[in-house]
């Protein structure tokens, strides 16, 4: 199992935005775009690995899920995240139960699935010797209560792309604020990283929606294909 309290955070921080409240973008865009030499960091929480599999199957349970998420979106959310993942070199696909084909192997097969308790009181969570990516229901349930205006497709894309990054090896979280990989802070004291050395923008989400190119750097990495800038 996986904790991450990373996409716990991430929520949060999103429940106290404003609904007109968008991220500084020259810095942030070029910081998706780009990963410079050095700026690989992680918090040491974990250590990259391979894939759980040379190719995963991503398959998406939609019951439980809330009423204004319907099963398109979370499945676009799904395929999106996984075709971002890709340049890992690592084979995805993404299917809807109960129409997804049994794969000849079940060691790539991730269920997609909404659970609180599988969640453990987080956003979501990877579980990856149950080899589950579990969403939670009632903290997106929150952030509908919390901040109505919030465009909650947004931040389902965010701890589905954070979430899915562990099955693809990517198991320490980044020290760097935009990555969707990152935690904000170590919760002691320590924060995370903006390049040119900016401050973390309150009442904003910075980090990006789907895996940026040091996201992709240490992923490619940890499957064998070149090395972290």
């Amino acid at each position: 199992m996986h904790p991450s309290k990373g996409v716990t955070l991430l929520l949060l921080a999103v429940l106290a935005l404003g609904a007109d409240a968008s991220p500084p973008a020259s810095v942030r865009e070029q910081e998706i775009a780009q990963c410079l030499p050095g700026e690989v960091q992680t918090w040491g929480d974990g250590r990259d690995r391979p894939a759980a599999a040379v190719a995963l199957h991503f398959v998406l349970d939609p019951q439980g899920a809330p009423a204004w998420f319907d099963v398109a979106t979370v499945l676009l959310a799904v395929e999106a995240a996984a075709k971002a993942w890709s340049p890992c070199g690592v084979q995805a696909q993404v299917t809807l139960a109960p129409n997804a084909k049994a794969p000849a192997s079940t060691e790539g097969l991730v269920r997609v699935v909404w659970s609180e308790a599988g969640s453990a009181g987080a956003a979501g969570l990877a579980n990856l010797s149950q080899k589950t990516l579990s969403l939670n229901p009632a903290m997106f349930a929150l952030l509908r209560k919390v901040n109505p205006q919030h465009d909650a497709r947004e931040t389902l894309q965010m701890v589905i792309s954070h979430e899915m990054g562990h099955f693809f090896g990517v198991m320490a979280h980044s020290r760097r604020c935009v990555d969707v990989t990152s935690y904000y802070n170590d919760g002691k004291g320590q924060t995370c990283n903006i390049r040119g050395g900016g401050k973390l923008p309150l009442g904003v989400e910075y980090r990006a929606t789907l895996p940026t190119a040091c996201d992709i750097a240490r992923c490619r990495a940890a499957n064998g294909i070149g090395l972290p800038p």
